[in-house]
């Protein structure tokens, strides 16, 4: 057994496992973080898909042990009840989920596409869930679903007159590029 620390949502979680074990399992199985989701688990269907230190992984590929030290993201941080990421918004308004399994990997994977592609074509988007299945969709309302997301989180970033950005919160960055909100 190997004793590990694991980050996940911002709270550190010691645990012993396996250095065998994937990160899908230690997530579900031994910090009940249950978004993510088993299916394949052999990185073809995207249902396990979290982020580490800020970029679509599938879990199911992970070792959970090479995850130490890392910042895990996995879907139940991404919003909130009442205050829904605009993709979990946007999902649930476009109809792009029937019956959800597959629904925490394709929002995260959506969710790190949007943060490098914020204006993207519907054949973008196509490109970028490609690692991602649905099995009861025809996917086009799941395209309609980060296309909406796109427009609504790119409102949230309009440009300041100087040149910089201003963001819905009025925070401001000289270099043009989006500014992290966050309390002090």
């Amino acid at each position: 057994m190997e004793d590990i620390t694991l980050t996940v949502n911002g709270t550190d979680h010691e645990l012993s496992v396996e250095p065998r074990t994937l990160l899908i399992h230690a997530l579900r199985d031994e910090m009940g973080y249950t978004g993510p989701n088993v299916g394949c688990e052999s990185s073809m269907c995207g249902a396990c898909t979290v982020h580490v230190d800020g970029r679509a992984v599938k879990a199911c590929t992970e070792l959970a042990v090479r995850a130490e030290g890392s910042e895990i993201t996995t879907i139940e941080d991404l919003g909130e009840e009442g205050d829904l990421h605009p993709l979990q918004k946007s999902f649930q308004e476009e109809h792009g989920l029937q019956c959800g399994y597959c629904t925490p990997g394709m929002v995260m994977t959506a969710a790190e596409f949007l943060e490098e592609e914020p204006d993207p074509s519907r054949e973008e988007i196509r490109e970028a869930l490609e690692g991602n299945l649905c099995r009861c969709t025809g996917y086009q309302n799941i395209v309609n679903a980060v296309e909406s997301a796109a427009a609504e989180m790119s409102a949230a970033v309009e440009p300041a007159t100087d040149g910089g950005t201003v963001r819905d919160d009025g925070a401001t960055a000289d270099d043009g590029a989006p500014v992290e909100s966050g309390g002090d």
